[in-house]
């Protein structure tokens, strides 16, 4: 079951007041600490003997993960503050490789350019994946008109070259140049999804826009005329309450969003149309589906042994039972051990 962001922040909150002496970050920030005896020896220590702080931010896809694992790791070492906040997966790498955070979470891999500014930055770092998750296509409940979208349509509809189309009809005839179905309703297209600071917008723009953007040789990216939001409560709001609406989230929050129906959608038009669920997305039959990561400075987690004893925790609990508690897809069996053999490698 999905843990609400409200409530988790909520949650979360009533731990900073009681950490109040030891807390650290912005008043948005979650905070919570902990731990466990089941994950590998010696690495977190008896319980409540560490003490520290530890800093995650970015995705806020993937922040209900690291708050779940903060909240069960708070159980065992109460004297550690994890302190967990989403600004999106790009603001989480630009603080992580100036050195503000000990771990930055990604709903994708690091770009070039982020990677470089790392090592400017001097911060090395290791890469861990912790589960699956499907971006969902949405519309509000009440919009019939709509019953499957291909990649070509979502280029019309969503793409560069539709700047400025204020119906869903208006972008018939890009449609058909990239070789879409078209054919929309003549009603009001009102666009609510992530903004460009999220790796849930980078991820759509890479697996639905970029390949087409690229074949029409215009800009990689959405169309900018739309409202974003850094908060899927407020995206998921927007498309529930506009009946022609259109806009993407995570699978997972999606899943658990009142007012809102998932699109099925397919790669070409008159392809498969797949509906997103666990399964579809598990097996990699959805066409929208990408991996969430950690990225842990290996330098923070060899001098703060709190660092390392969460993200530890992280590997056992996080994999196993984290990411399936809040609604996202879990590794299998040889992904998580590939996870959990790269971190003991580090």
């Amino acid at each position: 079951m999905l843990i609400p962001k409200n409530l988790i922040r909520a949650t979360s909150l009533l731990f900073a007041l009681s950490l109040v002496g030891t807390a650290c970050g912005s008043d948005s920030s979650t905070d919570a600490a902990g731990g466990t005896t089941t994950t590998k020896a010696g690495a977190e220590g008896a319980a409540g003997d560490l003490k520290g702080e530890v800093v995650v931010t970015g995705s806020s896809t993937v922040e209900p993960i690291s708050v779940a694992v903060a909240e069960d790791f708070r159980t065992v070492q109460p004297n550690v503050n994890v302190a967990v906040t989403g600004p999106g997966t790009g603001d989480g790498f630009k603080a992580f490789c100036a050195g503000e955070a000990d771990i930055s979470d990604a709903s994708r891999k690091i770009k070039d350019e982020e990677a470089a500014a790392c090592k400017e930055g001097g911060v090395s770092y290791v890469e861990l994946k912790v589960g699956i998750d499907g971006l969902a296509v949405i519309t509000s409940a009440a919009n019939p008109a709509v019953a499957c979208l291909s990649f070509p349509d979502l280029y019309a509809l969503l793409g560069p070259e539709s700047v400025g189309f204020k119906k869903w009809s208006d972008a018939d005839a890009l449609a058909k140049t990239v070789k879409g179905t078209g054919g929309f309703p003549d009603a009001d297209l009102v666009i609510s999804a992530p903004g460009t600071e999220s790796g849930t917008y980078d991820s759509f723009v890479e697996l639905a826009l970029k390949s087409i953007a690229e074949a029409q040789k215009q800009e990689v990216g959405a169309r900018p005329d739309y409202s974003s939001a850094a908060d899927d409560n407020v995206i998921v709001e927007t498309i529930s309450s506009n009946p022609t609406s259109l806009g993407w989230v995570g699978f997972a929050f999606a899943d658990q969003a009142d007012g809102v129906k998932m699109l099925p959608v397919s790669k070409e038009a008159g392809g498969t149309c797949v509906e997103p669920t666990s399964e579809t997305i598990a097996a990699g039959h959805y066409p929208l589906s990408r991996a969430l990561y950690i990225y842990v400075d290996t330098d923070a987690a060899a001098e703060n042994e709190a660092v390392a004893a969460y993200v530890d925790h992280y590997m056992s609990f996080g994999i196993e039972e984290a990411t399936a508690a809040v609604d996202y897809v879990a590794l299998d069996a040889a992904a998580a051990k590939a996870s959990q053999t790269t971190w003991e490698g580090r």
